[in-house]
């Protein structure tokens, strides 16, 4: 996607041939940035940190850590270690596992001499599978839009509520719950964004909109307590959210506030759809709610907020009284009974069992299919 013009992925390979770069998020949306990650540490701060997030992008960032891993030292005990090293940084992503495995299983059959490069070709093969994934989902999502459209009057948009940040910078490119609204301007379709600011990281306001603005979307931030009010009003006529999580049975975990609009959306019959790429899936996790590892984020995300001080300088302030406690749950599981759809690469699936393993009957577990 662009910024300013110029095209960007979120992470790619430095030009030294072994560092790999990334836009560095935690400054977005009042500073553009670029860090370069040098070794396994780098990547595992960047992911713990947030330096980058987002279920595919901390996949990818992954999966070049362990690349930088074994550039350093490409035995297995130290492979072994820089995984769980990685795989520690984010509990509640699956993607995460998923990449880390891809790539070690990879490097096992391999002479040491020859992982290293056989790690950056797979890290490499991963991010660009990304891409043609979101592309993909993209594409089965504009159907969706282009159905709602014929029912409105001409030039008249589709409006779409979203959560969090699932777009292009949680991605390596186009993003999850944006490659239907970035595939829509391609094809002139009329698409009106609603960001939810999202509290407590704001990635809502931050990025989505930060991201949707440098493209060229129409949209508009609004606070994560106006969606129900939209949709009571006719204003919505889809959310379209993102995924760190999905289950065997369509369980969905995604940013901490989104089961509260998915609550909102059925009791206005607005569809509530999940964008997600098939890595986002677990096949071994059946109950959502009980199983998947909830991160509980430090309590300053709660208590301070970041944005322009004066003089334009990028500071922290603190906006709840010393002292007090703060949780900070960074997700929650919204229940298959309230999804619509999955939107995947290779269709829209019933957020059901029999509607996953109907899409993915190569991928499901023997006892699924």
């Amino acid at each position: 996607m662009k910024v300013d013009g110029r095209p960007y992925r979120t992470i790619w390979l430095n030009a030294d041939g072994s560092s790999v770069d990334i836009i560095d998020q935690r400054w977005l949306p009042h500073d553009f940035r670029i860090a370069t990650l040098r070794s396994v540490g780098d990547a595992a701060t960047a992911i713990r940190d947030m330096w980058v997030r987002g279920a595919p992008l901390i996949g990818a960032t992954a999966a070049y850590g362990l690349a930088l891993a074994a550039r350093e030292d490409p035995g297995d005990p130290a492979l072994d270690a820089a995984r769980e090293r990685l795989a520690a940084t984010r509990p509640t992503a699956i993607n995460l596992r998923w990449a880390l495995d891809a790539v070690r299983e990879r490097l096992g059959p391999l002479a040491p001499s020859q992982r290293a490069a056989a790690a950056y070709v797979e890290a490499g093969r991963i991010a660009d599978e990304d891409v043609e994934i979101n592309r993909a989902i993209g594409r089965n999502g504009l159907k969706l839009l282009e159905r709602l459209a014929e029912g409105k009057k001409p030039g008249q948009p589709v409006n779409i509520l979203t959560h969090c940040n699932a777009g292009w910078l949680a991605t390596v490119d186009y993003g999850t719950a944006t490659a239907p609204i970035y595939l829509a301007m391609e094809e002139r379709l009329p698409v009106h964004v609603y960001v939810d600011e999202t509290r407590p990281r704001n990635q809502g306001a931050s990025l989505t909109a930060w991201e949707l603005a440098h493209h060229g979307a129409d949209h508009t931030l609004i606070v994560d307590n106006a969606g129900g009010h939209l949709m009571q009003h006719g204003l919505i006529d889809m959310v379209i959210v993102g995924s760190d999580r999905t289950t065997a049975n369509g369980d969905v975990c995604n940013k901490i506030g989104t089961y509260l609009k998915a609550l909102a959306a059925r009791d206005n019959a607005v569809p509530f759809y999940v964008a997600l790429p098939s890595p986002t899936i677990d096949w071994t996790v059946r109950d959502g709610v009980k199983d998947i590892p909830i991160e509980e984020r430090g309590a300053d995300e709660v208590n301070f907020v970041q944005g322009l001080g004066e003089g334009g300088a990028i500071t922290r302030v603190r906006i709840a009284p010393e002292g007090g406690r703060a949780a900070n749950p960074a997700f929650d599981v919204t229940p298959a009974r309230l999804v619509t759809g999955l939107i995947t690469e290779r269709g829209v699936a019933e957020a059901s069992p029999e509607g996953l393993k109907a899409l993915f009957p190569d991928r499901a577990p023997l006892e699924q299919v």
